[in-house]
């Protein structure tokens, strides 16, 4: 018996006979013994429709006011889940973010939990109460709503389990848990039974769309288990936790994709001492974030080449920007691609193991694809590619590393 936080998302509670679904689970682990928090997000598609409305109204809504909005959805579903709890006789309370003190700052859409007054929700469990909370959202210092982004609702989850020091934090989701790779890319793919949250954020970080990365960081960060299980169908899921409890010794965990890369390059660039802030500096202040870097080693002429890459989305823009540095700069050309893909391997293996990188670049060699740009770190190597060598890509490391089977150390 413990106190189990549980977190539902958007497709979980879809309609009415899904909630009915997730009530009955929840009853099953009160029934078992455990103190229950359930957190939810807002029925699929209604924030969606939400902000549709809020843009027939306004073309660019103002934040406070979206943020009013935004969080009446995941309150129609904790009072919905409540009362379902009721009606199968397990007693049950909702509260909103504001109600049990999900204090943030005031960046209205994107705002960090700063602390969680707990008082309230542990008074409700030592009576015996199912506690519900709407994720996505809290209040500020001025007790003006707030929301936390897309994918919020999996950091209230954590937050609140690390407040309460919950046992374990459990993410239901539309997939059984953390996968190798990504099911529909290669069908060969095996559910992992654990993994470390330096393996995850990296996997959350290089495309992986299981869980956010906030969420893996909160719960690294103050040592919650968290587990990511599917809400349809019975299973274990995976365990995301600390190294030292891993025994598996693979080399690699799994291999993350992010389709959503662009590469710009500037030609002869003057090799001298900040240039790379004089390229970078235009790009950061237009709020880019930027992922890999190269610089070639200057040619004789003291002019080198530099290369980054940005999200996909980014890239008129950053080429707006660089085309008119280049310029100031004096540089030859400058170059974009926006047809290119980023394969990464992840896995805390990778400290003990030689021979990694090798492997990788040889089967992609077989394969005849060519590498483009490398990354590494600790536990992480990643490569640029063509995008049309994505499918073939990933399939051809997941052989080459045994990850379709279970791998003894």
């Amino acid at each position: 018996m413990g106190l189990i936080v549980q977190k539902y998302g958007g497709t979980s509670v879809a309609n009415a006979e899904r909630i009915k679904a997730v009530a009955e689970r929840v009853k099953r682990w009160r029934d078992e013994g455990h103190q229950v928090v359930v957190v939810v997000s807002a029925m699929s598609g209604e924030t969606d429709r939400l902000v549709g409305l809020a843009k027939q109204i306004q073309e660019r809504p103002l934040p406070r006011e979206l943020d009013v909005l935004l969080s009446t959805g995941e309150q129609v579903t904790i009072a919905l889940l409540s009362m379902a709890l009721d009606a199968m006789g397990c007693a049950a309370r909702s509260y909103t973010g504001g109600q049990v003190h999900i204090l943030t700052d005031s960046v209205h859409n994107k705002a960090r939990i700063h602390d969680i007054d707990g008082a309230r929700v542990g008074a409700d469990l030592e009576a015996g109460r199912v506690v519900v909370i709407a994720g996505f959202q809290g209040v500020d210092r001025e007790g003006n709503i707030t929301t936390l982004g897309r994918g919020g609702s999996d950091t209230s989850a954590v937050a609140i389990a690390a407040a309460l020091k919950a046992d374990e934090c459990q993410i239901y989701t539309d997939v059984d848990g953390v996968y190798t790779t990504d099911p529909r890319v290669e069908p060969k793919a095996r559910k992992l039974d654990r993994i470390t949250f330096e393996e995850m954020l990296e996997m959350a970080s290089l495309g992986s769309k299981v869980l956010q990365i906030r969420s893996v960081e909160f719960a690294g960060k103050y040592r919650v288990p968290l587990r990511v299980l599917s809400s349809f169908q019975e299973g274990e899921g995976t365990l995301i936790t600390f190294e030292e409890d891993i025994v598996e010794d693979a080399k690699i965990s799994g291999i993350a994709f992010s389709r959503d890369e662009a590469k710009l390059t500037v030609l002869g660039v003057p090799d001298q001492p900040g240039v790379a802030y004089r390229i970078l500096g235009p790009i950061a202040d237009a709020n880019i974030e930027v992922d890999m870097i190269i610089q070639n080693v200057a040619a004789q002429e003291a002019t080198t080449d530099f290369t980054f890459t940005v999200h996909r989305n980014d890239f008129p823009r950053a080429l707006e920007i660089l085309d008119r540095t280049a310029k100031e700069l004096g540089a030859r050309q400058v170059l974009g691609d926006s047809r290119i893909v980023k394969i990464s391997l992840v896995g805390v293996g990778m400290r003990s193991h030689a021979g990694i990188a090798s492997l990788m670049f040889s089967t992609l060699a077989k394969e005849g694809i060519n590498i483009r740009m490398i990354s590494t770190s600790e536990i992480k190597i990643s490569v640029v590619v063509d995008e049309k060598y994505l499918e073939l890509g990933v399939r051809s490391l997941h052989d080459a590393f045994g990850l379709g089977v279970h791998v003894s150390s």
